[in-house]
């Protein structure tokens, strides 16, 4: 075994017993939860704040470029059945 996968084995054991640790006691693993929860609202809260001020500098948000990549998607999709169907009728 070399000595990177010996290490990585240790440090991923070491960081496992500390989690089983933290977490054996039950108000401890509520804090850690709550704590996580928080970080979850404040990042959906931030990228709330993001997309807004996208907007409102007329700039395209994360959103606008993900409906965007759907559309091309279907659209690449209705192509490709339009090419069969031409292939289809061609061969006739």
């Amino acid at each position: 075994m070399s000595i990177r996968r010996s290490l990585k084995k240790q440090a991923l054991g070491v960081s496992q017993k500390a989690m089983e640790k933290l977490l054996a006691d039950e108000k401890r693993a509520m804090a850690v939860a709550q704590a996580l929860g928080s970080v979850q609202r404040g990042k959906q809260a931030l990228d709330r704040g993001q997309e807004e001020l996208m907007r409102a500098l007329s700039f395209a948000t994360r959103s606008d470029f993900k409906a965007v990549g759907k559309k091309l998607s279907g659209l690449k999709r209705r192509l490709r059945e339009l090419d069969e169907r031409l292939e289809e009728i061609a061969r006739e």
